[in-house]
């Protein structure tokens, strides 16, 4: 499985060859307009389709993918990508041209506007979820708490994991407003769209608790910025605010999912960023009431 949790990949790229999506390009009329980048969970492609709009051909190496895939296509554009064309492990997805925009903003000072334009797209996701379990009664998001089964696996390995795993065992039995999720929104993977306005890429397809989904553009665009002295609680006022969620529930799924996310990142031997991702889940305790 991918682990998410920061913007910098956990794995390095695996490249199997490209005899795969050059099979899918003069199938759907595309003409790539660069390399193919791949990765331990897909491979993405920038191409043009045959009226020259920019598009983005994606194969799914895993599970995760094809249903993150199959989510994008049920959102039907509300608040995320739209699907142009998908077939088996094959997507084919709008294209931005600036896929760094939040993070610019954030490089720019203009930190407090990124925030509100992740819970803007996360607000319009979410009620969009009732839709999308009638339009694809196919669609099997995870559960959260199948989500969290590798920090229960764990919990004993630190403080922070016992205390995030003792938090995620209540939130889970007294989850409040629960929808489809996006399961890793951050500054990138919300883009600009032009006329379209700001929209969610490579969602997960979680379902469960709206107030998880505000958690990981808190831990971004990186963990580094997210440790900047007063940065953390500033946005968490930010969020707090934009998405109308009470402040004690948000703070403690954060202190849960860092110590998910710091789990996730010792498993996979990244061990500095298990050690930040445990920094921020730190700092969270001090959020809760």
């Amino acid at each position: 499985m991918l682990r998410v949790g920061a913007m910098t990949p956990d794995a390095g790229p695996v490249d199997p060859g490209h005899a795969a999506e050059s099979e899918w390009l003069p199938r759907w009329g595309l003409t790539p307009v660069g390399d193919p980048v791949t990765t331990a969970s897909s491979t993405l492609t920038p191409v043009r389709t045959r009226d020259g709009a920019p598009a983005m051909l994606k194969l799914s190496h895993s599970e995760e993918e094809t249903r993150g895939a199959a989510l994008l296509d049920a959102w039907d554009g509300h608040g995320a990508v739209r699907v142009l064309r998908r077939q088996g492990d094959a997507v084919l997805i709008e294209r931005a041209e600036d896929p760094h925009a939040l993070v610019t903003l954030v490089e720019t000072g203009d930190d407090d506007a990124a925030t509100r334009i992740l819970c803007r797209t996360a607000d319009t996701l979410h009620a969009a979820s009732d839709a999308v379990m009638i339009t694809d009664a196919r669609l099997r998001p995870v559960p959260l708490e199948q989500w969290f089964r590798d920090l229960f696996a764990h919990e004993d390995d630190s403080d922070l994991q016992r205390r995030g795993a003792t938090i995620a065992r209540r939130l889970l039995g007294e989850q409040r407003e629960v929808r489809v999720l996006h399961g890793d929104l951050h500054h990138g993977n919300v883009l600009h769209f032009g006329d379209r306005g700001w929209l969610a890429i490579d969602p997960k397809g979680l379902v469960g608790d709206r107030a998880f989904d505000f958690c990981n553009l808190l831990c971004n665009p990186s963990h580094e910025v997210a440790l900047r002295p007063g940065r953390l609680e500033q946005q968490f006022r930010v969020v707090t605010d934009a998405a109308s969620l009470d402040a004690k529930r948000l703070a403690e799924w954060l202190v849960a999912w860092c110590a998910l996310s710091s789990t996730w990142f010792a498993i996979d031997g990244a061990d500095a960023l298990a050690e930040s991702a445990a920094r921020i889940g730190e700092r969270a305790m001090t959020l809760v009431p």
